[in-house]
């Protein structure tokens, strides 16, 4: 009870930094949000007109007025409204979240199905052809940058080949060439994350003992070499969820893929100052939950954790 009620303080102390430091962050950029509002190319807008809109806006009062401002209003479940748009904020980054999370779903099965075999292939098979063309592949995925990865893939998928689109949402085609750029990205550090891991595990004692009492390849690798190796894994997990998750931003513009992602980039360039803002925060809500499942799930992977803990109790 006492380490839920810990990390849920250190929750909210974090979320307030977070808050603060990212809102004074935005309010130093250069740019100007009234003149991107009045902007029109059929009617000149004056400087009295621009300096009425930012009153209304708020941007006369200074910046600690202007959070506190915003933290009443987030205390309320008001994250504000769009300069662009006009909805609230918090409409338009739960209507995108979905399919910035079906991405993301969709790169993690792609980059499981490809990363542990591979990696658990090269463990198994030390020094073969096999971990040699695990580290090849891991050193190519860890070269590669993402974004240059992606429109190979369009060029050659959705430009040559014609077989699935280069951009929009709908179908799984539409979801297969930026999951799986995402996808073999990750793969590529899980392989080498995850051989390291079992050839560790293999070299340790219950390995040993649990061969010497007879028991099948098998059972052995599954049960305890497999499963004693995934605490490195889940760490690594935990941090990689968090990129991922921000690191749609580059494939969503890319792909024209329409999340959280390309809607914050879209902000950026408009001055949209809410969006931005709440786009920070929905995110560092998000990184917080999931390093608390991952910090849930050593419990899980390893029961020990739970008897050393009591034990120290």
């Amino acid at each position: 009870m006492k380490s839920v009620i810990r990390r849920l303080l250190e929750l909210i102390i974090f979320l307030m930094f977070l808050s603060f430091v990212s809102f004074s962050f935005i309010k130093l950029a250069p740019g100007d949000p009234a003149m991107g509002m009045m902007k029109t190319d059929e009617v000149a807008v004056t400087e009295e007109q621009l300096n009425q809109l930012r009153v209304e806006l708020g941007f006369n009062e200074p910046i600690y007025v202007q959070y506190w401002n915003w933290m009443l209003g987030f205390f309320q479940f008001d994250f504000g409204h769009s300069y662009m748009t006009k909805q609230p904020v918090g409409e338009e980054l739960f209507g995108r979240l979905p399919a910035t999370l079906e991405l993301t779903v969709a790169s993690l099965m792609i980059m499981v199905v490809i990363a542990f075999p591979l990696g658990s292939l090269a463990a198994i098979y030390r020094n073969t052809w096999i971990d040699e063309a695990s580290r090849l592949f891991a050193l190519l995925g860890a070269s590669i940058p993402s974004f240059w990865l992606g429109l190979l893939f369009i060029n050659l998928f959705a430009v040559q080949l014609n077989l699935f689109p280069s951009m929009g949402m709908g179908t799984w085609k539409h979801l297969f060439l930026p999951a799986l750029t995402l996808g073999l990205a990750m793969a590529a550090v899980y392989v080498r994350i995850l051989r390291s891991s079992l050839l560790d595990s293999f070299g340790q004692e219950f390995i040993r003992a649990a061969k010497a009492r007879g028991l099948s390849r098998s059972r052995v690798f599954f049960y305890h070499a497999f499963r004693h190796s995934l605490l490195p894994v889940l760490t690594i997990f935990g941090v990689s969820l968090g990129s991922l998750l921000g690191g749609t931003v580059i494939i969503e513009v890319l792909f024209a893929y329409p999340g959280v992602g390309k809607l914050v980039v879209d902000a950026i360039m408009k001055r949209d100052y809410p969006i931005i803002q709440g786009y920070i925060f929905l995110m560092g809500i998000l990184i917080m939950l999931i390093n608390l499942a991952v910090d849930a799930s050593y419990y899980i992977v390893h029961p020990e954790l739970r008897v050393r803990e009591a034990r120290q109790r």
